[in-house]
């Protein structure tokens, strides 16, 4: 038979048999069964067991609940979903049975709203996709900043919008084919019934209090709306207060913006840069100067999303300049920035009546430098530049009032004790308060009257939590005890005593902090309330200063680097003089990075043909060159003596080696397929660099591909694109004697008795050298490899090994020569190989091959005397 506090649990719990259940159970979250067993592997705690009546031991793990954000923190970013049980009644309040207990919030990736799990610069998505057809629906929502949107897209353009967003969850319905998402996102399968359409439309329209979903833009897109509803849906299961805050939808087309597929966004390394997947040598950090979680948010949005617009570009270079031409225009709003919290989220925690009083408080702080900027926005000639930031800004002085007038200057974490609410807000507050304080006021001063009455001069007043009030008198005073003592408590030592007029004022006391508990809690509640009342102001004035952080931020790092502003057109042509590297030329350090021009052009210098040795900088160039037309394409300045951008529809790339184990893709495998999506997808106003194409495989067929995918993207009528071809096939540097916008150009190198300098200079014309041996014996190969590189290199040019280019019949000549001169590494007769041939392996024991090892290496050396 099992306690009713077990039965309790074994109810609560088969409403979330997919979540790990923390059970309030006093001063601990208790986890028992499957749950136990769990969170003690993962959490690496104890597992111990419990007996629930006359049932056989249960398993049971726990944590204390003033620890629980730690432990839930490892638990989500391993992927389980928690549910949270809170006991919600006192035990002496319950009549009959365990206390009153139930989940109040489920946990999953994407939907924590702890500050302490949270990246404050980065957005937590929960996001939603459902397919049809060759179309999508996606959705996405931050709680903590009530970003809510969605999108009805084609099916190939899904794994870039996930690819953009990084959600922290991904849900998709039940019967979905699985769904290929990056290491760090949770795919949840929910049921298709919240992905239905007539469901889905019915849940968003009675969570916005609507007849209709038009004023959304969502009434003609049904892949959106089902993948907004099931968000929805979702919410309303475990996270009723943050789905409640949701009070818009927006629907966007991605037309309006640069798609950047996956691996381009890894190629450039706009967030994390280098083989580990270093953050502080990417892009963004890299422009990343943002003093406010929001403006880091921001900046990061526009990094993974260029704008395709050129006004609105062109405004918000207006931006950056008008902050550019000052220092001290920036010093004044960094100042201001400095002083300005995470709005967003406090605001959603305040309206969620989540909020600490310090919410509260820094809220109030944050909100008394908008007018300030305001007026720094507003008042020189130019202000025009930035009129609309301004305008954003919005009157929030009676929150700021509200809060001040409230909220103590230094409240505690929680309310409770009557040190949140100032003194004279509540007039009913201030009397609760001043009664229990006069009630300890002359509890305090007992001590010295009862000294006095007794003649005790030993005699104390204290107070503890099990006891309340008492006077301790030592065993040696205790015949001088008056008869009005009542005995409380023996101790070693002594007596505790207490006297009707200390449980009269005790009782006073501790119904005046009840009352006031009560009444403060009221009032933070009422407080919290008004201040949502002013959400919209607060919002649009969160935006703006994102706004004016993110400007500021680029301005910054242009003053400090030398960048300058670009010249953005509609032309084809990308022009940039002395173009620098953002992220290479901060690791360097000042005046170290060598600059280099560019000239691209879809009708003279559209493909680019860059040659030259290996490790002497193609890769940073061609990289480069696409980084600065990203940064053009978001408002930034770059990095240069001049530049005018062309804007490109799309950046596309194709660098580096790397497999597909799960997909049983080789490097090979993976550099076709990428490729193969570029020309598929590229149009004449993109942007490709191509990095090495071909190297996965033999040298004829890497060459003929290379070849080929040249040629395709030169002459094809649907492309024609402006390309950077980076290659150490020197062959390819004839296709600018026959295609007529191809150009050569090469990385200049020094050679001086042997020892070579990469020079980092992109000059004009075709190498005709790798200068690969050099690269390994800098990497730091053993001389005794390098020795054998040059020997192998030289065989294999005295055997015409080169392979021809010229044509077909250059190929046939190039195909006889491999044919007929491979290099013979290892002899292919002697008494050694000879004796090898004969070995019968299979019949020998291991002592009898070591032997017989050493026997051939013995005669393999007299050989080499």
């Amino acid at each position: 038979m099992t306690t009713p506090a077990r039965r309790q649990y074994l109810r609560i719990k088969s409403e979330h048999e997919d979540a790990i259940l923390l059970f309030r159970m006093g001063d601990f979250y208790e986890t028992f069964d499957d749950d136990a067993r769990i969170i003690a592997r993962e959490l690496e705690i104890s597992l111990t067991s419990r007996e629930f009546g006359s049932s056989s031991r249960v398993p049971l793990a726990g944590i204390p609940y003033h620890a629980l954000e730690s432990y839930l923190a490892r638990l989500i970013r391993k992927g389980y979903k928690v549910a949270i049980c809170e006991q919600t009644s006192e035990s002496s309040r319950s009549q009959k049975g365990p206390v009153d207990r139930e989940v109040v919030r489920v946990v999953t990736p994407g939907t924590i709203v702890e500050d302490s799990l949270l990246e404050g610069k980065a957005n937590n998505y929960l996001s939603a996709a459902v397919t049809e057809g060759d179309f999508a629906g996606f959705a996405y929502v931050d709680i903590t900043t009530s970003e809510y949107a969605a999108t009805q897209i084609p099916i190939a353009e899904l794994p870039v919008e996930l690819a953009r967003l990084s959600p922290a969850e991904l849900l998709v319905p039940e019967s979905s084919d699985p769904v290929d998402v990056d290491a760090r996102t949770v795919v949840a399968s929910v049921g298709d019934d919240s992905f239905d359409l007539e469901w889905a439309t019915e849940t968003l329209m009675r969570h916005f209090g609507v007849s209709s979903l038009e004023a959304f833009g969502c009434d003609r897109l049904p892949l959106a709306t089902r993948a907004a509803g099931a968000v929805i849906d979702y919410l309303a299961s475990t996270q009723r207060s943050a789905a409640a805050q949701l009070t818009t939808l927006r629907t966007y087309s991605t037309e309006l913006h640069m798609v950047l597929d996956p691996q381009t966004r890894r190629n450039l390394e706009l967030f994390e840069g280098g083989r580990w997947g270093d953050r502080s040598s990417s892009l963004l950090s890299a422009l990343d100067r943002t003093r406010t979680p929001m403006g880091g948010r921001r900046l990061r949005a526009w990094v993974g999303q260029p704008l395709l617009d050129l006004s609105e570009l062109n405004r918000r270079q207006d931006a950056v300049e008008w902050f550019h031409r000052s220092s001290l225009r920036r010093e004044r709003v960094l100042a201001l920035l400095d002083m300005v919290s995470d709005i967003q989220r406090l605001l959603n925690r305040i309206r969620g009546f989540g909020a600490s009083p310090r919410d509260l408080v820094s809220l109030a702080a944050s909100l008394e430098a908008a007018p300030h900027l305001k007026e720094i926005l507003s008042e020189d000639e130019d202000a025009c530049r930035v009129a609309s930031l301004a305008e954003g800004i919005r009157d929030t002085t009676q929150v700021v009032a509200l809060i001040r007038d409230a909220i103590s200057d230094d409240p505690p974490l929680a309310t409770g004790d009557g040190k949140v609410i100032r003194h004279g807000f509540s007039p009913e507050m201030d009397r609760v308060r001043d009664s229990a304080r006069s009630a300890q006021q002359y509890i305090a001063q007992m001590e010295s009257r009862e000294r006095e009455r007794t003649g005790i001069k030993s005699l104390k007043v204290g107070y503890n939590k099990v006891f309340g009030y008492y006077i301790e008198i030592s065993n040696a005073n205790l015949k001088m005890a008056p008869d009005d003592y009542v005995r409380r408590q023996t101790l070693v030592g002594g007596e505790r005593f207490i006297t009707p007029e200390m449980k009269e004022y005790e009782s006073r006391i501790l119904t005046a902090q009840d009352r006031m508990s009560d009444i403060e809690s009221d009032l933070f509640r009422q407080v919290c309330s008004q201040v949502g009342e002013y959400a919209r102001e607060i919002a649009a004035t969160a935006d703006a200063m994102a706004d004016v952080d993110v400007f500021c931020s680029l301005a910054e790092v242009a003053a400090r680097n030398g960048y300058i502003r670009p010249e953005l057109s509609d032309s084809d042509a990308i022009r940039i003089r002395q173009g620098r590297h953002p992220v290479v030329e901060r690791a360097l350090g000042a005046g170290e990075f060598v600059p280099n021009d560019t000239e691209l052009s879809c009708e003279s210098g559209q493909l680019a043909i860059i040659t030259g040795p290996n490790m002497a900088g193609k890769s940073t160039y061609i990289r480069q060159v696409a980084i600065l037309a990203l940064m053009a394409q978001i408002g930034s300045f770059v990095p240069a003596q001049s530049a005018e951008i062309g804007l490109v529809d799309r950046i596309f790339s194709r660098v580096g080696l790397q497999d597909d184990l799960a997909l049983g893709q080789s490097t090979f495998m993976v550099e076709m397929v990428e490729t193969a999506s570029i020309l598929n997808h590229a149009t004449r106003r993109s942007l490709i660099i191509l990095d090495e194409i071909g190297r996965g495989t033999s040298t004829f067929d890497g060459l003929a591909i290379a070849r080929s995918v040249a040629e395709y993207i030169h002459s094809h009528p649907s492309l024609g694109c402006k390309t950077l071809f980076a290659t150490h096939y020197h062959e390819l540097t004839e296709l600018a004697d026959y295609l007529p916008r191809a150009r050569n150009f090469n990385v200049a190198v020094s050679e001086d008795r042997g020892e070579i300098v990469f020079l980092r200079r992109i000059v004009p014309g075709g190498a005709d050298r790798s200068y690969g041996i050099h690269v390994a014996k800098i990497a730091g190969m053993p001389a005794a490899v390098v020795n054998r590189a040059w020997e192998a290199l030289g065989a294999l040019e005295d055997a015409g090994g080169r392979p021809y280019s010229n044509g077909r019949s250059g190929s046939r000549r190039a195909a006889e020569h491999s044919k007929s001169a491979q290099l013979a590494l290892i002899p292919m007769s002697s008494p050694a190989l000879d004796e090898l041939k004969r070995l019968d392996v299979a019949s020998m024991t291991p002592i009898e091959a070591i032997n017989k090892l050493y026997e051939l290496q013995e005669q393999a050396k007299k050989v080499d005397t």
